[in-house]
């Protein structure tokens, strides 16, 4: 491969000192035939889109170049410190590090180059990097940390001593030793932890060993602002030294405080650990003591700390993992693609009954839609299923026409065609819209009602949202499941006369359309309490480490549930089927369940109320994956947000990091310029690199400095 070529235009940096600027430190050298390729996070912009780009915000012409200033690169194309009154320094700073060369302008080669280092997977330290690298060396000194560390509005609040050994030790005894960018990434993180222990010696000025819960308030809301959520910054009093310590911190509850905080990440695995996926799920402080035990990271008294920080949250003496996302630094939530996101309400608390029954209606409609997708799917295992149920085994063998549920597919397809499979397919798609929507709507509504504050809901409780969801399906879905029954096995008789659904209803009356209604009681109660709890548990099973269900994971854990579902409740099934089939002349006939239930006993010996059962399972637990795939990831195309609950693993909840955070919407932020805005802010929020907004003695209320 070639190596990159000089720009032989004068006025011009070469990208080959420009590479060796930025990318010095890295495993690729622009000098090198064999390049080692970085991944890339974003893809590249083209180079004639950024040099269009590029040249609308130049100011500076030389020799027929042109050039951006420092001021054009950070105010006015990155639209950074907007007010008249910023910090020229801190600008200059910012600026500096696509200015290669230190000469205060930035050409199209540095601001391509710079482009590609936002691409990389670690832009975040190598920007961090180029702002302490104030000569493009590719190394840094102690007077290139010291001038910019002296420059963030940190050492203002709290002067860190550079005469101590944490200096000596990095950079040497005489303090003439350079840092590489890999030994500067493990400094950074060194520093904030050796900044806190300086901040503590110089409060504990008595040498005890503690501090007032005031001076832990300063020294965390200064030196480790950058990992404080709102709900611990507005708790460090409360949570000072632990229970019934008073107003004093102890060193080593000061340094375990601090390692808990940059831990939390390790926390939530040990969470999840241990309630194996189960978010929903309350640990004792013994239990989560227990399972930290794998990771030796996390002390006993980081837990004791945990658990004492989560009590100003709640009594209960139990973690939860909602806790862990309060203390926890800010996680991006990620949410899924809307093709709308409506917000009802502003809060929970606006919720009205009004906006409840549209909350319902609003799932009664999905739920149809859902319903009807998981029927079409399926319909053919459904009719071999309904024929092999009704074919009677021993008082009539004439009439066994199949011999299993593969050859019944086989015949019907044989002498009713392909369409034949979906024989009574629009009765059943008019009834199990409706089915499916009231199953669905009724167990949401009732696990709402017994979900507590948390949004947790005992395994008692999705039983009986299930069980409830399953019996209020009956009264609507009885008639028309027996005349779908009734269409299905009419093909099984050859006849010239074609059977219509409302020849069936009239011939039933409206007490026949009811006939076997306690058999789908039977059937359809214990199958929507198995059912229901099994998918909610398989759900939060399969969710990633981030929280999020995938496409493919709803489905698996909507379709597993239904095994066990589905065969279970096969005898109730094949009573229901019997009792609402018109028995032919000379077939056994039934007065009611009990009746029919001792007759197939009797007749047919207890392998026939398994009849069916393997397409019964076929059937069911395809179409309720496809169902329930369908309805969730309705509710996340088509968002509306009641202030009710929301189907959990909607969203990713990810570490904030920068190819996290949101792009840039500015459409001249093209390539790796779309993560320029949320590097510089990580490099604040993720380093602690708070650099000051406005002119020195300016009293103004600042500003954001960059919103993605």
């Amino acid at each position: 491969m070639d190596t990159v070529r000089s720009m032989e235009q004068p006025g011009f940096r070469s990208l080959k000192e420009i590479c060796s600027g930025l990318l010095h430190w890295k495993t690729a050298h622009c000098e090198t035939k064999v390049v080692v390729v970085p991944v890339h996070t974003v893809k590249r912009a083209e180079s004639e889109k950024l040099r269009q780009i590029f040249e609308k915000y130049v100011s500076v012409t030389r020799q027929g170049d042109k050039f951006m200033t420092l001021d054009d690169f950070v105010r006015k194309f990155l639209r950074l410190y907007p007010d008249e009154n910023f910090d020229p320094d801190t600008v200059q700073l910012l600026g500096s590090v696509a200015d290669t060369s230190k000469d205060g302008l930035i050409s199209f080669a540095e601001f391509q180059a710079f482009e590609a280092v936002l691409c990389l997977p670690d832009a975040l330290y190598m920007t961090a990097f180029s702002l302490f690298d104030t000569n493009g060396s590719g190394y840094i000194t102690l007077d290139e940390f010291e001038r910019v560390i002296k420059k963030t509005t940190l050492q203002q609040h709290v002067p860190f001593d550079f005469k101590g050994d944490f200096v000596q030790l990095n950079f040497g005894r005489d303090k003439k030793r350079t840092v590489s960018y890999e030994e500067f990434t493990e400094i950074l993180h060194d520093f904030h932890e050796e900044h806190a222990v300086q901040a503590f010696k110089l409060f504990d000025k008595d040498g005890t060993g503690y501090i007032k819960a005031m001076d832990f308030h300063h020294i965390m809301t200064s030196v480790k602002s950058h990992l404080l959520t709102d709900f611990v910054r507005d708790n460090l009093v409360a949570v000072a030294g632990g229970r019934g310590a008073g107003t004093r911190v102890s060193f080593p509850y000061f340094m375990a405080f601090n390692n808990l905080l940059n831990n939390m990440e390790l926390i939530k695995k040990v969470f999840t650990s241990v309630v194996k996926g189960n978010l929903k799920q309350q640990l004792t402080k013994e239990e989560f003591l227990a399972g930290s035990q794998v990771w030796s990271q996390v002390t006993p008294l980081e837990v004791d700390i945990l658990f004492h920080v989560a009590s100003l949250r709640h009594p209960s003496g139990r973690l939860l993992f909602e806790d862990l996302e309060q203390i926890a630094p800010e996680r991006m939530s990620v949410p899924s693609y809307h093709i709308t996101n409506i917000k009802a309400v502003d809060k929970p608390s606006d919720r009205s009954a009004f906006t409840a029954v549209l909350e319902s209606a609003y799932r009664f409609g999905l739920g149809s839609i859902a319903g009807a997708m998981g029927a079409t799917a399926v319909y053919p295992i459904d009719l071999v299923k309904t024929r092999m149920q009704n074919q009677r085994s021993r008082a009539h063998l004439e009439e066994l026409l199949y011999k299993n549920s593969f050859d019944c597919f086989k015949k019907v397809v044989r002498y009713e065609g392909a369409m034949g499979l979906y024989r009574g397919l629009v009765p059943q798609l008019v009834g199990v819209a409706p089915e499916k929507a009231i199953k669905l709507t009724m167990n949401d509504f009732i696990r709402d009602k017994l979900v507590d504050e948390e949004g947790f809901i005992p395994l008692w409780g999705e039983i009986l949202a299930g069980g409830t969801a399953g019996a209020s399906q009956v009264v609507f879905t009885n008639p028309l499941e027996i005349v779908k029954i009734r269409l299905q096995v009419a093909g099984e008789v050859a006849s010239g006369e074609r059977i219509r659904a409302g020849s069936v209803m009239r011939e039933l009356g409206f007490k026949g359309l009811y006939k076997g209604a306690r058999a789908c009681f039977l059937r359809d109660v214990p199958f929507s309490a198995i059912y229901f709890p099994s998918y909610a548990h398989a759900k939060v099973a399969f969710q990633d480490e981030n929280g999020h269900n995938s496409v493919l994971s709803l489905l698996g854990a909507a379709a597993l549930a239904g095994v066990p579902a589905a065969s279970l409740v096969t005898p109730a099934d094949v009573i229901k089927t019997r009792l609402q089939v018109a028995a032919r002349k000379g077939q056994t006939t039934y007065s009611g369940l009990t009746d029919c239930a001792r007759k197939i006993w009797a007749e047919e010996g207890g392998r026939a109320f398994w009849k069916g059962a393997a397409a019964r399972v076929f059937r069911s637990s395809p179409q309720f994956g496809v169902t329930l795939m369908a309805y969730e990831l309705l509710q996340r195309l088509f968002k509306v947000d009641f202030g009710g609950t929301r189907p959990t693993g909607e969203d990713m909840k990810l570490p904030l990091q920068t190819v996290n955070i949101h792009r840039s919407t500015n459409p001249d932020h093209i390539g790796g310029y779309s993560l320029a805005l949320a590097t510089f802010a990580g490099v604040e929020s993720k380093f602690g690199l708070f650099l000051p907004k406005f002119k020195p003695g300016y009293m103004a209320i600042p500003t954001t400095t960059a919103a993605p």
